[in-house]
């Protein structure tokens, strides 16, 4: 089967799609990689979703043509991504999350994704499967991180012991044991691990009033020094200490906590280049803190993924600071790290048309039980390509 897989992160960067061909049952799958490609946002649509993510008020109304404007951003790349290839039988879409809130019991947990699945299914004629956190979050999950079984199914090794690590807007990783490993389903847990690309693609964007909206390859961070004893003052937040399963967004590491972070480096005089080198030293020091504290044992191996996997600096920094652990990109194991995120969604979206399987790990969101994802819409007329106004 012919899967498109769509999502934009919380970098906001643009919609990732993924068109893939799918075989097998369950956990037995064979994903063969067609194409992927990043379609951006328009400028003003981008800063409109950047700002009710950090919590810019809307009317109900104004909510509403958000919502068509990015379903109708998504159907255009459903419909792109397919140019040259057979048609997809399939569209898997996560959507732009906007709002995540961690359960705190006896309360679940509330995520809310834009780009309605009912509207792409019409306007693309094919069904789709959207809505993909909340049946994680009624069983009392976290709804996040959703790939951990992905990776379960694509990315495990016979003998050695993996971590996936991706690095979008937030980072989340996969603990993977070897196949070999008597005790293995016992030992798999995942997390976010904090900020990823967010703080720094920020504070990027406030030194170039706006011109650039990423530091590319890490080279500018790469020219200064990370200020230490701030890394450790902010590796102090709550965030970091708490036990998983856990799960993070904009709420927690966007503006308003780089605003802070500015505040609490005014006493360093740090250069541009320096203040970049230090909040990708968070990133860096955010995973290995969190596999220090809450892996049964270091991985063999890291598996980056993700926009972050392209950070040349941050790469190197973190193998720097794993230094018995060997760090690689998923492209160097087979799988595309760029695209990785829409492929996952393309799975759920199989799971859960084809097999009704069960795409969470309830050991990693923290649910109670095991739930096949995603709401399942189907487009109203034969030929689709319905216009979304």
């Amino acid at each position: 089967m012919r899967v498109v897989g769509l999502i934009s992160g919380t970098s906001v960067d643009g919609i990732d799609a993924a068109l893939v061909d799918i075989e097998g049952m369950d956990s037995d799958l064979q994903v063969n990689f067609l194409a992927g490609e990043t379609y951006p946002y328009a400028e003003d649509l981008r800063a409109q979703i950047l700002a009710v993510g950090e919590g810019e008020p809307l009317s109900m109304e104004e909510f509403a043509r958000l919502d068509r404007a990015i379903a109708r951003q998504f159907s255009l790349a459903a419909q792109n991504i397919q140019r040259d290839h057979s048609p997809a039988h399939l569209i898997g879409s996560h959507g732009q999350t906007v709002f995540h809130q961690p359960p705190s019991p006896p309360s679940l947990g509330y995520s809310l994704q834009l780009g309605r699945g009912e509207l792409i299914a019409h306007a693309t004629g094919l069904p789709v499967v959207s809505n993909l956190r909340a049946a994680d979050i009624a069983a009392g999950g976290q709804g996040a991180p959703l790939v951990s079984k992905i990776d379960l199914c694509l990315l495990g090794h016979q003998s050695t012991d993996r971590c996936v690590q991706n690095i979008g807007g937030i980072g989340n990783v996969t603990y993977l044991p070897a196949r070999a490993r008597a005790e293995r389903e016992t030992l798999i847990c995942g997390w976010d691990t904090g900020p990823g690309n967010m703080l720094l693609d920020l504070a990027v964007q406030q030194l170039t009033n706006g011109r650039q909206t990423y530091d590319s390859e890490g080279s500018w961070a790469a020219q200064g020094t990370p200020c230490d004893p701030l890394v450790r003052q902010w590796l102090k937040q709550d965030f970091f200490q708490q036990k998983p399963p856990k799960s993070t967004g904009r709420e927690l590491f966007g503006q308003t906590y780089l605003q802070q972070c500015q505040k609490d480096a005014t006493v360093y005089s740090l250069s541009e280049a320096d203040w970049l080198a230090t909040l990708t030293e968070l990133t860096v020091a955010s995973i290995v803190r969190s596999y220090q504290a809450f892996l049964p044992q270091m991985p063999d191996e890291v598996l980056l993924c993700g926009g972050g996997s392209r950070n040349t600096y941050l790469k190197q920094r973190l193998q720097a600071q794993l230094a018995s652990t060997t760090v690689l990109t998923t492209d160097e194991v087979g799988l595309n790290s760029e695209f990785k995120e829409a492929i996952a969604f393309a799975v759920l979206a199989y799971w859960k048309f084809e097999l009704a399987f069960a795409g969470n790990l309830p050991q990693v969101t923290g649910a109670k039980q095991s739930k096949a994802l995603g709401d399942v819409h189907y487009p109203t007329t034969e030929t689709g390509q319905l216009e979304i106004k």
